[in-house]
């Protein structure tokens, strides 16, 4: 179990180091200028492990991996916001069934890379690297909050290139034929709801939940509480979307409750209404949260620049909208031709 290495270094010294293995646990290792004080903490160390007291990863072998996913869906799970929850109850269904015999003990690098291998077969580099993400978030409350591993798994597992985000976004034409529809459909609230979307670039679950008081008319802005990340937004309105809502409201002759009431079932009538009105525009390839999209896209060629889109948009980085920088080429250049003849003149 211990091993003592003598080592010659380059000045001149000589050193003794000490190798502690065990099967499933990471080698420990100490070095001393003495045999001697190498040779004590060796014995120490192996009546330390005798007795269980040494490494700490010891609950792992008590676990599997199964165990760990099915703490942490009754547990952590319930206290995420929803549309988490749902993801990560497909993530580590699938992770459960391929890994979950595992003990905790034994998980390696090369187990995880073997899964990913087999969901790739599956899904996109970009969704395999979200079950691992979710893996992860597992097995770092395992370890910090229960002391079930020593060290976090995932951690080792180099993430899948992803490719560039999606761009797709409505053309003047699709966008006209898209709010006819809207308007013919059976779902009163559809045509205010895609119109608020393009607007403010919110998403389907924000706009659902929004409430009349997070409504500031005087002010012209609307304030998200459920967002993603969630951290509150506060958006501006334009005037369009302004009397849109306000026709809405008086409309639905109520200032209290939700901006789109729905009887409970909001995401699955709005799903079906808009792949209705998606049918009757003729519009293929598209989705609601496309809509973010459009609304970011019409930022940039409108002169916005990439950290006024990411205020919008709620981004916490610019990264996530570095998608549209093209889009603002326009923009920038006239900035740098601004620049120019301010410090040099007319040509």
């Amino acid at each position: 179990m211990a091993t003592i290495e003598k080592r010659s270094n380059q000045d001149g010294t000589v050193t003794y180091r000490v190798k502690i293995r065990r099967t499933g646990h990471p080698t420990r290792t100490a070095t001393f200028h003495r045999y001697a004080d190498a040779r004590v903490w060796a014995q120490r160390m192996e009546a330390a492990v005798q007795d269980q007291q040494y490494f700490p990863e010891r609950a792992s072998t008590q676990h599997t991996l199964s165990e760990c996913v099915q703490r942490y869906r009754e547990a952590i799970l319930p206290h995420c916001y929803r549309t988490l929850q749902l993801n990560r109850t497909i993530h580590l269904r699938w992770l459960d069934e391929h890994l979950g015999t595992l003990s905790l003990a034994v998980v390696r690098t090369h187990h995880l890379t073997q899964a990913r291998e087999q969901l790739r077969q599956q899904v996109g580099p970009a969704t395999a690297n979200r079950y691992f993400t979710s893996l992860s978030a597992v097995c770092t409350v395992a370890q910090r909050e229960w002391g079930w591993l020593a060290a976090n798994p995932v951690h080792e597992v180099t993430k899948l290139p992803e490719p560039r985000g999606r761009v797709r976004f409505l053309s003047e034409e699709e966008r006209l034929r898209l709010l006819e529809a809207c308007r013919q459909s059976v779902m009163p609230y559809l045509a205010p709801l895609v119109i608020l979307a393009l607007s403010t670039g919110a998403r389907r679950g924000e706009l659902l939940k929004l409430t009349w008081s997070d409504v500031d008319f005087s002010r012209q802005r609307l304030t998200f509480y459920h967002t993603k990340n969630r951290t509150p937004r506060s958006v501006p309105l334009g005037q369009y979307g302004l009397v849109v809502l306000q026709q809405w409201q008086h409309q639905q002759g109520t200032v209290h409750g939700k901006v789109f009431p729905s009887g409970g079932q909001a995401d699955l009538d709005c799903h079906k209404a808009w792949k209705t009105a998606l049918r009757r525009a003729e519009i293929n390839n598209f989705r609601f949260h496309d809509l973010r999209h459009t609304c970011a896209s019409y930022l940039a060629m409108n002169g916005a620049s990439l950290l006024e889109i990411a205020d919008v948009l709620g981004h916490k980085t610019l990264q996530m909208v570095q998608r549209y920088a093209h889009l603002t080429e326009a923009h920038t250049r006239g900035v740098v031709e601004r620049m120019t003849r301010a410090v040099f003149g007319e040509p």
